[in-house]
């Protein structure tokens, strides 16, 4: 019998107890008689839900299969679709989302990035870990230099992007940016240049309200300083996407944005910015940010990105940038040079609508 013909039956039995226990007489008749029937009803539901749930935890599972004996603090939840993007919680480990803004710090969960296949500096010695220690040396050689050759030219503002969306060039970023922290002798900044999905922010745990790179762009009173967020990877801080803008394009492509680039890059002899960018043939940003980048990491995923792609958005970086193709998705062969890196996460949401969007 279902949860509402049980109600129905239970808000019978239940008029006819009363009318029996009370006689039908007296001023508590009359309230008992004017009571909402949609309370009643309501009632008697809770009543069988709890029944039914008492009933299916004694069997150690509701009707979704969880198991209520593997965590004690377990709450029951309705049952939804899984969101096509991954969801973050920015209150994980007890940190709310005003501490994040007030106190300018972000703690990382770094459980929940690893089960996501990315790269975390708990687990040094993972196969991903070793797949990013490959990736990151020629970019920092490059930061460097060396006998034979010398640094390059704002070497340490290096851009990740890709053709179209779902490349898994946020993956990338973001693994690489954590992956650099781990060095002895390097700070990294990380920058959410997408400020049209700010999907980095998302998934690190970054309120969508956080202010950050925008905002320093757009007021001349807003320092980045005011705005970057401390992590508890000792040498990674965050810049998020910041506010949303309808200019976001002009904002990025004006002398207060090639001025601070200048500025991020030369302040500190030691600091690497990584910037998650936008895919290259879906937005005119991310052309205009290769303009001011030194390096560019450009992610492919395999059997899925079109060659004509990857050849149409390179032509779109200038001939006198550093461009370093990453093979994404690839399968582990015996050529050392195809690396496979878990998961890929899409594009994300929009963040005009607030929706998800099929990465």
């Amino acid at each position: 019998m279902s949860i509402i013909e049980k109600a129905v039956n239970a808000l019978g039995k239940g008029d006819a107890s009363r009318d029996s226990a009370k006689g039908g007489t007296g001023a508590h008749d009359n309230s008992a008689q004017d009571a909402s029937t949609v309370e009643r009803a309501a009632e008697s539901v809770t009543e069988n839900v709890s029944e039914n749930i008492s009933e299916n935890i004694s069997e150690n599972k509701v009707s979704s299969g969880t198991d209520y004996n593997a965590e004690p603090e377990t709450r029951i939840e309705p049952v939804t679709a899984a969101p096509t993007t991954p969801s973050f919680s920015v209150h994980a480990d007890g940190y709310e989302r005003s501490s994040i803004i007030s106190d300018k710090y972000l703690k990382l969960n770094f459980e929940e990035l690893r089960q996501l296949g990315l790269l975390t500096p708990n687990v040094p010695r993972s196969a991903i870990a070793e797949e990013f220690r490959t990736i990151k040396r020629p970019l920092i050689s490059n930061i460097n230099g060396g006998d034979s050759f010398d640094p390059i030219k704002y070497g340490n503002l290096i851009m990740v992007t890709s053709a179209l969306e779902g490349d898994g060039k946020t993956f990338t970023s973001i693994s690489l940016a954590i992956s650099i922290a781990m060095e002895q002798d390097k700070t990294v900044l990380f920058v959410d240049a997408d400020t049209a999905k700010a999907e980095a922010g998302r998934i690190l745990g970054i309120p969508s309200d956080c202010p950050g790179l925008i905002d320093v762009l757009e007021d001349d009173n807003v320092d980045v300083s005011d705005v970057v967020l401390r992590t508890n990877i000792e040498k990674l801080r965050i810049l998020p996407a910041g506010d949303l803008h309808t200019h976001a394009n002009e904002l990025l492509a004006s002398d207060r944005m090639r001025q601070l680039m200048i500025e991020m890059s030369e302040a500190y002899s030691d600091r690497v910015i990584v910037f998650d960018s936008p895919p290259l043939l879906l937005t005119t940003e991310a052309a205009v940010l290769a303009n001011f980048m030194g390096q560019i990491v450009f992610v492919v995923s395999a059997d899925m990105t079109p060659q004509h792609a990857v050849t149409q958005a390179v032509e779109h970086i200038g001939e006198d940038k550093m461009v370093g193709m990453v093979l994404n998705r690839a399968r582990r062969r015996s050529n050392p040079y195809y690396y496979t890196y878990g998961e890929v996460y899409g594009y994300g949401r929009n963040r005009q609508t607030g929706g998800a969007e099929a990465g």
